[in-house]
């Protein structure tokens, strides 16, 4: 296995959901945690949890959609800690609607947040990282990544998006320069992530759609994310597809 007790790990989006649960879990593996997001009370709260149960975390807030901001992570991360060894990229947002109501706002705003946010924290991680000659990307896809469904044709394009690029990723950077990429792929989680649908469409869909599927929840992403990066150093775990066992679609 891999060993965390002296890796530094990023994680966007960590003020909740799958970012909170990462966090605590590689803290618990003995690493030192970066927490990112921009509501920084609740990373601060964080922090003080971590720090608690006798881990090591700094906060630093972020806005993934600003360049410059997710490059001062990179740069806060490695005055800290002295290396980048993993970056989960996993800040999100799913406001879901359906085409012929035409929401452009949060459409690009998705694009923003899933697809240039991923590609910010790619292209400021990825200097450090081949310059030490190793490291991990965790990008948090979805099962939307792989199937398509009413109200989602833009959130899964995002997603499709994420897929195609880690594996592109890893195609051309674990054998030649011995950084890892993992696509973490959920299905129906208990997050935040429903809480920005504005569409009343999808939201009757949603209620009515669901009574019966127990959702996974965020630790056993966080479970399947600590796996991938604790794989030994000749194991890349390139894909996981996680589901709620009784979901179907």
């Amino acid at each position: 296995m891999t060993d965390l007790s002296n890796a530094a790990a990023i994680i966007t989006g960590a003020s909740s959901g799958i970012g909170e649960a990462t966090a605590r879990r590689l803290a618990d593996e003995g690493a030192s945690v970066v927490l990112a997001a921009r509501r920084e009370e609740r990373l601060t709260d964080l922090k003080a949890e971590i720090e608690e149960n006798g881990g090591t975390a700094i906060v630093v807030p972020t806005d993934v959609t600003d360049r410059d901001q997710v490059q001062t992570l990179i740069d806060e991360t490695l005055d800290a800690f002295g290396s980048v060894d993993v970056l989960v990229n996993n800040a999100g947002i799913m406001p879901l609607s359906l085409m012929k109501n035409t929401h452009e706002d949060e459409w690009e705003q998705m694009v923003d947040v899933n697809i240039k946010g991923v590609l910010h924290g790619v292209g400021a991680a990825l200097p450090v990282m081949m310059e030490q000659g190793h490291g991990h990307v965790v990008n948090v896809s979805s099962v939307a990544g792989r199937r398509l469904f009413p109200g989602g044709a833009v959130y899964c394009g995002t997603k499709h998006f994420v897929t195609a690029l880690s594996e592109g990723m890893r195609n051309e950077l674990a054998p030649d320069h011995n950084i890892r990429v993992t696509s973490i792929e959920p299905g129906a989680v208990d997050t935040e992530l429903t809480h920005t649908i504005t569409d009343g469409e999808i939201v009757e869909m949603l209620e009515s759609g669901h009574d019966d599927m127990t959702p996974l929840e965020s630790e056993d992403i966080a479970e399947a994310i600590c796996y991938a990066v604790t794989a030994p150093e000749r194991v890349d775990v390139e894909e996981l597809l996680v589901m709620p066992t009784d979901q179907k679609e």
